[in-house]
């Protein structure tokens, strides 16, 4: 069985919904490690309830992001690390990172890829005025919200949405669509196809 390290900085959210996948067998892998960058996470306090080893690199104690990511990587190895998932993971991932898991680091985007990247594609598609947005699941290369795309799927913005409105809606659609696309991962039945430069 596939081994996995989920990658946190926050609430957590997405990280919960693949905990309770797991505990329902709907996530043929093993949630080995989780990491933030956070010791405040709330992502964290989710781990340890669930009995899921957590791990966090501050990083203020590290001379450059290839240090800390090379801590990470060398962390990663010892907990025998297949694959990688981003949820909610707020720091970019150096180059020594991506080339050290190429095509095994997971994340997701609420939004649909390549339109609205960002820390705030909730926002910027709600006030750009778009008729419908959605979420990507992507593997990540060096590029930001950027590389290979496993999956999407497209939400119509109603008339009668707000922001909060939009914002349930995609985090509700994130929690259904991230675990079954990294149930799929792990089992290696998911095909990719390559982003427009």
């Amino acid at each position: 069985m596939k081994r996995f390290a989920v990658f946190a900085s926050g609430y957590g959210s997405n990280l919960q919904a693949i905990i309770d996948a797991l505990k329902k067998d709907k996530v043929s892998a093993r949630l080995c490690l989780v990491v933030s960058d956070n010791k405040k996470a709330f992502a964290l306090k989710r781990a340890l309830k669930a009995g899921i080893p957590t791990v966090t690199f501050d990083p203020q104690s590290f001379v450059t992001r290839q240090a800390m990511d090379r801590a990470m990587i060398k962390e990663l190895r010892t907990f025998h690390v297949d694959f990688v998932v981003l949820a909610g993971y707020m720091r970019i991932l150096s180059p020594v990172f991506v080339k050290a898991f190429h095509n095994k680091i997971l994340n997701i985007h609420p939004s649909l890829l390549p339109s609205f990247k960002g820390a705030h594609a909730i926002k910027d598609a709600f006030d750009y005025g778009v008729r419908s947005t959605g979420v990507t699941v992507h593997l990540v290369d060096e590029k930001v919200d950027h590389g290979p795309i496993l999956a999407q799927e497209a939400l119509s913005i109603r008339a009668k949405d707000t922001l909060r409105t939009l914002e349930a809606r995609i985090h509700r659609t994130e929690h259904k669509m991230y675990p079954k696309i990294i149930d799929l991962f792990a089992k290696g039945k998911i095909s990719t196809r390559r982003l427009a430069a």
